[in-house]
């Protein structure tokens, strides 16, 4: 119990200080926001809402640590927002088509896997890493230490032929993103 009640105060302390009104407003993180790189689709057969993010659309040449780390938490805030009650896990398709070397951002990586295994525990349900190119099992190799058990657990890697199949395996038809042979358009988070 004393452990809990530490990390929940950690959480706190933290979260007064990244979301002191309450929210990130969307001025603050107007470039992340401009290249449309994460989007929000529907629920899984489960109820727990889907976010999609399009790895080639991220340039941390062009951008800035700390809007990409406020840009990390608008969007957990957003997906946790869209939980239905009761649910408390979400699932998340991360696309690296046409991924290359000036998309790899090791630190927002970090910091990104930081955010989401220190601020929101156990929220993650279920990653999809699809389209992953050969190039990106490099970066993969310096972040997958990062990773608690728990979270590696949950991470799956599709095959390009086996991409509709598995994901509706998880995601109805009706709530998969129509990039992924489903029925939804993509949405920027921003938009929902």
């Amino acid at each position: 119990i004393e452990k809990a009640s530490t990390m929940f105060l950690n959480y706190l302390t933290w979260k007064r200080s990244m979301l002191p009104k309450g929210h990130i407003p969307e001025a603050e993180i107007a470039n992340d926001l401009s290249h449309n790189k994460m989007c929000m689709q529907g629920h899984d057969k489960m109820g727990r809402p889907i976010a999609v993010a399009i790895g080639n659309r991220h340039n941390p040449s062009k951008g800035n640590p700390d809007e990409f780390k406020r840009f990390v938490v608008y969007t957990l805030e957003k997906i946790c927002a869209r939980m239905p009650r009761g649910q408390e896990k979400f699932v998340a398709i991360g696309d690296l088509q046409g991924w290359g070397y000036s998309n790899c951002d090791i630190r927002g990586y970090l910091a990104a896997l930081s955010t989401l295994q220190d601020c929101y525990p156990e929220r993650l349900g279920k990653l999809y890493i699809v389209h992953a190119p050969y190039i990106f099992m490099t970066a993969w190799k310096v972040i997958y230490p990062f990773i608690d058990a728990n979270t590696k657990k949950k991470i799956v890697f599709v095959e390009n032929k086996k991409l509709t199949p598995t994901l509706l395996e998880d995601i109805d038809e009706s709530q998969l993103p129509d990039i992924y042979g489903g029925k939804l358009p993509l949405v920027p988070i921003q938009e929902t």
